[in-house]
């Protein structure tokens, strides 16, 4: 097995590109690995929710995470997400992209029913047992409460490759102190929801975040004033970024739209491979105008950034 890899800053989630046929741009996959690592991040996440993987056969799911492996040739580590609703099936993708050479696995906790505390634990544990590459989970639940620090001692006594945890709501900086008090930091918090409450969880010990690919190079500027106690120099970098990503995320399907956008105007993507899997939310010529605005801003700042550092 591959040396593993720790997770500290910036991990974006790397999108699936379509053509207008909806079929997969493999070599779009290739395009945007290639772009984390010049933005220097330590890994990368896919098939996620913003790789759209709730619209990909399992064979698809298989191939890009194949793709992005193949691609990566060790200079990023490849998390490859295994979401099912099923503990076997989740298990047995996880043991699937295991055997592909990812270096670590994910999946994200299922939510689409309400399920007991000690189910939620009982399907965590499946999948972890499944495999011997570090694990992360996901808990995405816009509807009610994500685990907590009790939870995450309790799985990690029970799994020990299980070492990290996503979570995306607001006013979650008491809830990252407790779990790394709870597993005595044993478990790395990482931020998802873009990256938008980067500023506000670094004092509480996230070990990084997950946004889109897209600002990927800014975030990770961002990340590094941040912890690098520039936090005036953070915030007058992200001030550029935060409008762009509180008018995306008013939908996942908006966020897909923009975020493919984006990576076409950085010359990551181009208009050949943007498109997003239907069913989605197409927005009207208004709000894509607006969404392109606030993109080139994006990239705008990002240039700015780089030159600085140049």
């Amino acid at each position: 097995m591959s040396k593993e890899i720790l997770l500290q800053g910036v991990v974006p989630i790397i999108p699936t590109p379509f053509r207008d046929d909806e079929s997969i741009d493999l070599q779009g996959i290739t395009s945007c690995v290639e772009f984390a690592v010049r933005c220097g991040v330590c890994a990368v996440c896919l098939p996620a929710y913003g790789s759209e993987f709730y619209k990909l056969t399992e064979a698809e799911r298989r191939l890009v995470v194949e793709t992005a492996i193949k691609a990566a040739a060790g200079r990023v580590g490849i998390i490859a997400q295994s979401n099912h609703p099923s503990a076997r099936c989740a298990a047995d993708l996880a043991r699937r992209h295991e055997d592909l050479g990812a270096d670590l696995i994910s999946f994200a906790i299922p939510r689409l029913f309400a399920l007991p505390a000690a189910d939620l634990l009982d399907y965590c544990r499946t999948v972890c047992r499944a495999v011997q590459r570090p694990v992360l989970i996901q808990d995405f639940n816009p509807g009610g409460p994500t685990v907590g620090a009790e939870f995450a001692r309790a799985l990690h006594d029970e799994c020990p490759n299980f070492r990290y945890l996503k979570l995306e709501e607001p006013l979650m900086s008491g809830k990252v102190r407790a779990i790394r008090e709870a597993t005595q930091v044993q478990i790395g918090v990482l931020e998802g929801w873009g990256g938008m409450y980067l500023l506000d969880l670094i004092p509480s010990g996230i070990c990084g975040l997950m946004p889109g690919l897209g600002p990927a190079d800014l975030l990770q500027k961002i990340w590094q004033l941040g912890t690098g106690g520039q936090v005036d120099e953070a915030l007058d970098l992200f001030e550029h970024l935060l409008p762009q990503l509180v008018y995306s995320l008013q939908s996942m399907e908006l966020f897909l739209c923009l975020e493919k956008r984006l990576l076409a105007l950085r010359q990551v993507l181009n208009e050949s491979n943007i498109h997003v899997r239907r069913p989605t939310w197409t927005p009207d010529a208004q709000a894509l105008a607006h969404g392109d605005f606030l993109n080139r801003r994006v990239l705008a700042a990002a240039e700015r950034s780089v030159s600085r550092v140049s």
